[in-house]
């Protein structure tokens, strides 16, 4: 077997089913297995997966492990020559995984492969691509200089070596993770994916950034900025240095100062409201439910040449393919305010995403 995903779910279960669509999509014509990891959701997840995804392996944790553990759990089932490690609010593209591991397959020493992450809004996240987050550049991060946080030397279409990925999608050598020995599991939530991303280049593995496929990765589901959050992302940085840096008392102090004001900043970040005049259905029939349900009359397109701001675009998965609405979304966002909402195929709700801090916007119907 060439590919095994393994998706760790916690209680965003709409959100999972998207992703699933869109990833059984993606492995349609690859020798793969799809592994789901419940964290002892307390929503309609498993049972939504037992029903419409029957061939999805389930595995039912009577625990909330937490993100490494839970995430080791479904590795540990794995039979794939490479594992991808996927958040379940994110949503691939059908060529995302033959394009990955058409470009994993020609590299040596290969470590972790990543992709370019955009928002719910369209936008570029740029923590797609980091550099290691040594004491000191934590700190130029608390003083308003982030350029040596990021991995600018590439652009966002570009490929190449970085150091660092995000655990939202990460393609890996099964062997590889075995060998560098996974998540660790000190990590309950947050910096795992720093630690792994470092271990695997300490290994002598070289991670890559790979510009040339686009996920959907809506943040607020799987990263509320609140008090929990705060503490949970200041313990994992805590352990991330007194793990991979020489002890130095003085630094460590600075160090848990920066820390604690870059997580002050990372949890009050601005929002910014979006304004909706009217709606857009990209389709290429009338949904007179869906309607029903919206505080506009939807207006049916079948194309969104002539959108304008201040209108939110319903793109149908019935109609689009996932590569189409992220194409949509990417190009749209960088020419018109406007927000997004996903129809997908065969369900009966839209969801998706504004702002990064909170959760995402489902409607049924």
């Amino acid at each position: 077997m060439k590919l095994s995903v393994v998706i760790l779910n916690y209680n965003v279960r709409y959100f999972l089913e998207l992703c699933l669509k869109s990833v059984v999509a993606a492995t349609s014509k690859i020798d793969a297995e799809i592994i789901v990891v419940d964290n002892q959701s307390t929503d309609d997840s498993c049972n939504m997966l037992k029903t419409n995804f029957p061939e999805v392996k389930l595995i039912e944790n009577t625990v909330n492990y937490g993100f490494s553990k839970g995430n080791n759990i479904g590795v540990a089932e794995a039979k794939g020559e490479y594992v991808c490690i996927l958040n379940p609010d994110t949503v691939v593209s059908e060529d995302t995984f033959i394009k990955i591991l058409e470009f994993a397959e020609k590299e040596s020493h290969l470590g972790i492969v990543g992709c370019k992450l955009i928002d719910g809004t369209g936008a570029f996240l740029q923590e797609s691509k980091r550099n290691v987050p040594t004491p000191e550049v934590a700190l130029k991060k608390i003083l308003g200089d982030s350029y040596s946080y990021y991995a600018n030397h590439l652009r966002e279409n570009n490929i190449g070596k970085v150091d660092i990925l995000v655990g939202a999608f990460m393609l890996i050598k099964r062997d590889v993770y075995h060998l560098v020995g996974g998540f660790d599991e000190d990590y309950f939530m947050y910096g795992e994916d720093v630690d792994l991303s470092y271990k695997t280049l300490k290994s002598g593995f070289h991670n890559y950034y790979f510009g040339e496929t686009t996920v959907i990765h809506y943040k607020g589901e799987s990263t509320l900025r609140n008090k929990n959050y705060a503490n949970r992302f200041n313990g994992a940085m805590q352990i991330f240095y007194k793990k991979h840096f020489k002890k130095n008392t003085l630094f460590e102090v600075l160090v848990a100062l920066g820390v604690k004001g870059l997580t002050l900043l990372n949890i009050q970040p601005s929002i910014e409201n979006r304004e909706v005049k009217s709606i857009v259905l990209v389709s290429n029939q009338d949904n007179k439910l869906l309607e029903s349900k919206m505080a506009f009359k939807l207006n049916l397109k079948s194309n969104i040449e002539a959108v304008e701001d201040a209108q939110q675009i319903i793109l149908d998965n019935n109609v689009l393919t996932f590569r189409q609405i992220i194409t949509i979304m990417e190009s749209f966002c960088k020419v018109r305010m406007v927000t997004f909402r996903i129809l997908p195929k065969g369900s009966n709700f839209v969801l998706g995403s504004d702002n990064a801090v909170s959760r995402g916007n489902v409607i049924h119907f």
